[in-house]
């Protein structure tokens, strides 16, 4: 992950303060057992949250699956799917929706359309690699 710690980002009252940039690294993507790419945006130690940046190929259903002690947030980015929480309804979502997955939930989402499915998975507390709980056997 490339960090850029910049110097003198203004606040609202003129005070010099410290922020820290974190871009997307293509290359860095790998595919994860669950069915999708998976780009670690931000998720280290020091953070409360975690952002990781999915795609879901055209067709692709996501293996069920579980994340123990940790809510989900997907910040859908481009693309159209259908995510499945629990028992609810699969749902139809897009571009601009935000899907909230409560911590421990069964879920899993899929690309209805012809193009990559991509999102953001938002994660708090971050994202160990410990709390996930694949639903589904090999």
């Amino acid at each position: 992950m490339k960090t850029i710690v910049g110097d003198n980002v203004g606040d609202s009252v003129g005070d010099s303060v410290r922020g820290t940039i974190k871009h997307l690294q293509l290359d860095q993507e790998y595919y994860f057992h669950e069915g999708c790419h998976i780009i670690e945006v931000s998720n280290s130690a020091d953070d409360t949250i975690s952002i990781a940046r999915a795609r879901a190929e055209a067709g692709v259903t996501t293996r069920w699956h579980s994340v123990q002690h940790t809510t989900e947030r997907y910040a859908l980015l481009a693309g159209t799917g259908r995510v499945e929480i629990g028992d609810g309804v699969p749902t139809r979502v897009a571009a601009g929706d935000v899907v909230i997955i409560p911590a421990g939930a069964r879920q899993r989402i899929t690309n209805t359309g012809d193009d990559d499915l991509l999102f953001l998975a938002i994660c708090s507390p971050r994202f160990q690699s410990d709390n996930y709980l694949s639903l589904e056997q090999d």
